[in-house]
């Protein structure tokens, strides 16, 4: 018996997913189908940031993929339609966002970070470097004799 409450509930929890939304969109040809699921997947959902559009089941990667849809049926071109989403959305919207004033540190910044963090830990290594031939590797004679009679007293 209790087996069969757990299948049935978790039968319960799984039935969320099965709830999925599946679009379904007449296109003129095999090479507006081909645009429209390059542009969903090219572009992110606003709302689950780390999906495209074509993933995503929430409310507005519909709305958007109803948009792209659209906007092909107008005969808009993709770089139209990524526009139009930009201008929307922002840059953010893009999965590779065009190269810009806005976005250098997007681009380059993990460049810079690793170009920086290599630079910090040359300048510590050298720094230690030189400690370390700066100081003395044997005693004079006075400092051994004294280490030797130190060493004397305690053995004794």
């Amino acid at each position: 018996m209790r087996r069969w409450c757990y299948a049935l509930l978790l039968g319960l929890c799984l039935s969320k997913l099965a709830h999925a939304a599946i679009d379904t969109y007449e296109f003129a040809d095999e090479a507006q189908r081909t645009r429209f699921r390059d542009l969903t997947q090219e572009l992110r959902c606003p709302k689950c940031q780390n999906q495209d559009i074509a993933d995503s089941n929430a409310p507005i990667a519909a709305d958007l993929r109803r948009e792209i849809h659209r906007m092909l049926g107008e005969g808009k071109t993709d770089a139209e339609i990524v526009q139009y989403m930009v201008d929307r959305y922002g840059d953010f919207v893009r999965y590779k966002p065009a190269l810009n004033s806005r976005t250098w540190l997007l681009w380059f910044g993990p460049a810079l970070l690793l170009v920086g963090g290599l630079g910090i830990i040359a300048i510590i290594v050298v720094r230690r470097r030189k400690a370390r031939s700066g100081a003395p590797d044997a005693l004079s004679a006075e400092e051994r004799e004294r280490l030797d009679h130190l060493l004397d007293k305690t053995s004794r």
